[in-house]
């Protein structure tokens, strides 16, 4: 009976301990919970009015009355988390990732824990814990977070690490060699930190390594170690991207294992090792932008299991093995960027996998094998800039996989393989700089109507017959149309003018007759219009200024007539027109855009005058009676040229005199600075000889005043101002007031009745286009294209939302994009934490996340991951269209969504298929 009482008591005990705990437990969760910022809806069962619930809380797990699992992955929480959560000390299982917690983190005294993953978070500081108080860790994923130190050494307790992800962060300095006595280690990432130094051969020392990523962002001195052969139970190696030099280790080719080889971007020379034929294993193989030499191994031949080869961007030579195309589950070879010679491998594509191939800006030879197709699996077939001839085979008009098709600058005749051109998921067809030949076909497959093609470059070839009416199919797709340099005929097509979506059209140098289709007006979106060198007649369709971002206009060499539209003039956008070699009449319009236009864009046109050509057009011819003599026609009109002349001659000096001499009478001038020089000093530079450049707005003048100092002179077209222009003045007056470093400084403002002179400071750095083309090809700094614009766009959007320069208040060697970036985490949430405070009460916080959101897209560091122009546009534009996809402007700001799914480091690198 004793015992019975005594072990009763006992559970009683114990029963009175697990639950007191488990109250302990319960509120050390309540706390976490209220530091949490934005807990609900996920944890809403977290009661904190009933302990005894905390077993069935969302993300607790629980073992013997105690809390031995917390997940809060992927829960869409904000805010801190409290060092209160190491009291949850009988804790296996700790995941808090995915969520967005700022601040440090330290997780110590919990000897139970297993797991632990604080990855896809924005924690900070470092990762220097007591780790003999964690001993029994055998995970640790901190990948993608903002910590910036150096790599923890306290981890070297952890003698049962299995899985070690440091990667995605700002870790620097050097790997540290003691990271090879983690023998235990089977996974290891050190990828994307600002690692430097050399990596050590003591990592070989881990040899139950199965996956290693250290590339990325890291600069690494020095090679590959040769110890890396000793890591034969490795199925991923990726090391790349991260500046590693010298010669592939022949010793990689012990690694039989081997699934994944990423050696790309980085500056290896030397030969492939044949070594690498030994892993039979692999499936990827990218050795691509290197420098490596020599020709592929034979001994690749028993590679079978490979889908992905890259070698691109090398100096490798010799021919492709036939072997190549024997390979049995190959998707992706891309080779291009080297010297490959001879022909391509008859087999290639029979495989029946074939998706990407790319052997552009080669020296290969012969013709283009005809069962690229063959199971209808190939989407990208890039041939370009070789020495290829023969046909294109006609199976590819029936290949209906297709998105991209480059063949140009090669060498092949024959015709365009019908259907090829209307495939329906091709979105760019490159087939220029060949000898093709033929018609271009109509769709004749009627029941599918292509929508995705938006580029068809066909020009410098020797196509003929009509423009194809299906053209029209490509309505909603097509944004450039190049057509130039082949023998086309016939009339344009009114369906060119379905082409809503065209950005640049050139029909130049064909042989097209006809009129030019007023629908040509609908082309609403045309920047840059090329109808030159045809055989076109009548007159142009007054519809084309409806194009009103029209930049550059060319029809000339052709045989229009009549006059030229003075609604041309209308169309701001336009800054280069060409008329010249036609039959057009009448008077040249002077007003609109007419004004800049250079008088060589009217040449070749006999029946043309106006004041831009020297050809006024009120001038009449003195005819001669029948019984006047030939020599005394010639008499008179000679005196009506020098009477005439006298007449010009002495407008002018009045009119000169006018200008400069009434002095203070006709001028006034509007000082902005302390100037030792006067009106009169100024007018003296206002002659033809110191022009020094015209545009749009004026004419502008250079001159040197008496006490030295050189200005520029706008002199503004159009009437001088009024007594009633206070608007005009106003503005002036405010812009003689700005100082800024990037902005010329406005000296003075001159005017009279008739003309306005603005006098600025004269700067001698010359214009954008003489530093853009000069003798200085700018491209030995930059690379100058679209997307470089739109990244200066980027920069310009994070001046207005912050109200900070651009650079000079980061911090030395840091500028604004790199500054927001490491603020927001490239998160458009986060734009409070950037935005400029006199914002704040006047700004909706949905527009200026949808600014950040921009301007982030603007400032990728990959230009090709950057949006168009067009495309910032449309988003600026279209926002309150798509205004449910963001938070509206009373809604509290909340944390997104992060992704579930850990973003892979090991992508590949985007290459231009």
């Amino acid at each position: 009976m004793v015992p019975l009482i005594v072990l009763t008591l006992f559970s009683l005990l114990c029963f009175s301990c697990s639950a007191s705990s488990l109250v302990t437990d319960f509120h050390v969760l309540v706390k976490l919970r209220n530091e949490f910022q934005f807990p609900e809806p996920l944890l809403s069962s977290w009661n904190s009015s009933n302990p005894g619930s905390v077993c069935s809380w969302a993300g607790i797990g629980c073992s013997r009355g105690r809390v031995v699992s917390l997940d809060l992955t992927d829960m869409n929480l904000c805010g801190s988390v409290s060092p209160q959560i190491s009291k949850l000390d009988r804790l296996t299982n700790l995941s808090l990732a995915g969520n967005n917690f700022t601040g440090s983190i330290e997780i110590v005294n919990l000897s139970d824990l297993r797991f632990l993953n604080i990855s896809n978070n924005q924690f900070n500081g470092h990762l220097d814990w007591n780790y003999d108080s964690i001993s029994n860790l055998e995970v640790f994923d901190a990948y993608n977070n903002n910590f910036t130190a150096l790599l923890p050494v306290g981890i070297l307790v952890l003698k049962k690490l299995r899985h070690l992800d440091l990667g995605g962060n700002f870790f620097y300095g050097k790997i540290p060699p003691s990271y090879g006595t983690l023998v235990g280690l089977e996974y290891l990432s050190l990828a994307g930190n600002d690692l430097h130094g050399e990596i050590p051969g003591e990592l070989g020392n881990l040899v139950n390594l199965r996956e290693i990523y250290l590339g990325y962002y890291n600069v690494f001195e020095g090679g590959i170690p040769v110890e890396f052969g000793n890591l034969v139970n490795l199925v991923i190696m990726d090391l790349s991207s991260c500046e590693l030099d010298g010669s592939i280790p022949q010793e990689l080719g012990k690694l039989q294992l081997l699934n994944f080889l990423y050696l790309h971007i980085n500056l290896l020379s030397g030969p492939i090792p044949k070594q690498l034929g030994n892993l039979t294993n692999l499936v990827e193989l990218d050795l691509s932008r290197n420098a490596l030499t020599g020709e592929i191994p034979p001994e690749f031949v028993n590679l079978k299991q490979l889908k992905l080869f890259n070698l691109f961007m090398n100096r490798l030579h010799g021919s492709i093995p036939d072997y190549v195309a024997d390979l049995p589950n190959l998707e992706t070879l891309g080779l291009w960027m080297n010297n490959f010679t001879g022909v391509i491998p008859e087999n290639l594509g029979r495989n029946g996998k074939l998706q990407q191939l790319d052997l552009s800006s080669n020296k290969l030879t012969g013709t283009i094998p005809r069962d690229l197709c063959a199971s209808n699996q190939l989407k990208i077939l890039v041939l370009m800039k070789n020495f290829l001839f023969g046909t294109i085979p006609e199976d590819l008009g029936r290949c209906y996989s297709l998105t991209r098709v480059r063949l140009g600058q090669n060498y092949l005749n024959g015709s365009i393989p019908n259907g090829l051109i209307y495939l329906p998921e091709l979105n760019l067809a490159e087939l220029q700089s060949n000898y093709l030949s033929g018609a271009l076909a109509e769709n004749g497959n009627s029941s599918s109507k292509p929508v995705k093609l938006g580029q068809l470059n066909l020009s410098n070839n020797f196509l003929s017959g009509p423009l194809p009416y299906s053209l029209s199919n490509f309505s909603s797709s097509l944004e450039i149309l190049l057509l130039s340099g082949n023998q086309f005929s016939g009339p344009i097509p009114p369906s060119i003018g379905d082409l809503s979506q065209v950005l640049k059209l050139d029909l130049s140098k064909n042989s097209l007759s006809g009129l030019i289709p007023p629908e040509i007006g609908n082309c609403f979106h045309l920047t840059y219009l090329d109808m030159s060198q045809n055989n076109l007649s009548g007159s142009i369709p007054p519809e084309i200024s409806n194009v009103h971002i029209l930049n550059y206009l060319n029809l000339s060499r052709n045989h229009l007539n009549q006059a030229i539209p003075r609604t041309i003039g209308s169309m701001k956008s336009l800054t280069v027109a060409d008329f010249s070699f036609n039959d057009f009449s009448g008077k040249v319009p002077e007003s609109g855009q007419f004004a800049i236009f250079n008088a060589s864009s009217f040449a070749g046109n006999p029946q043309l005058c106006g004041s831009l050509l020297n050809n006024p057009c009120n001038f009449t011819a003195i005819t001669s009676t029948p019984r006047k003599a030939p020599g005394d026609f010639k008499l008179i009109f000679a005196l009506g040229l020098l009477i005439c002349s006298l007449i010009f001659a002495t407008a002018a000096i009045i009119k000169a005199k006018s200008f400069k001499k009434n002095g203070s009478d006709s001028w006034k001038m509007t000082s902005f600075q302390n100037l030792e020089f006067t009106v009169a000093d100024i007018l003296e530079c206002v002659k033809d000889g110191n022009v020094i450049g015209r545009g749009g707005a004026g004419i502008v003048y250079h001159g040197k005043m008496p006490n030295g100092m050189e200005i520029a002179v706008k002199k503004l077209l159009g009437f001088g101002t009024s007594s009633h222009d206070h608007g005009f003045r106003a503005e002036i007056q405010t812009l003689g007031n700005i100082r800024h470093r990037y902005i010329v400084r406005l000296l003075a403002f001159c005017s009279n009745k008739e003309t306005n002179l603005l006098v600025y400071e004269y700067m001698r750095n010359g214009s954008l286009g003489e530093a853009l083309h000069g003798k200085k090809e700018y491209a030995y700094t930059l690379r100058v294209d679209e997307k470089s614009d739109v990244y200066s766009f980027g920069v310009v959007l994070l001046e207005l939302i912050t109200g900070r320069r651009p650079v000079g208040d980061f911090g030395e060697g840091v500028d604004i994009v790199q500054w927001a970036k490491r603020v927001t985490n490239c998160r458009r949430e986060e734009v409070v934490q950037i935005v400029d405070r006199r914002l704040t009460t006047t700004v909706p916080k949905d527009e200026a996340m949808h600014l950040l959101f921009i301007a982030m897209l603007c400032v990728q560091e990959n230009s090709i991951e950057r949006p168009t122009m067009r495309e910032v546009v449309q988003m600026l534009s279209e926002f309150h269209r798509h205004s449910p996809d963001y938070q509206s402007s009373s809604s509290s700001l909340q944390c997104p969504k992060k992704n579930l799914e850990k973003e892979k480091i090991t992508t590949y690198p985007r290459n231009k298929l």
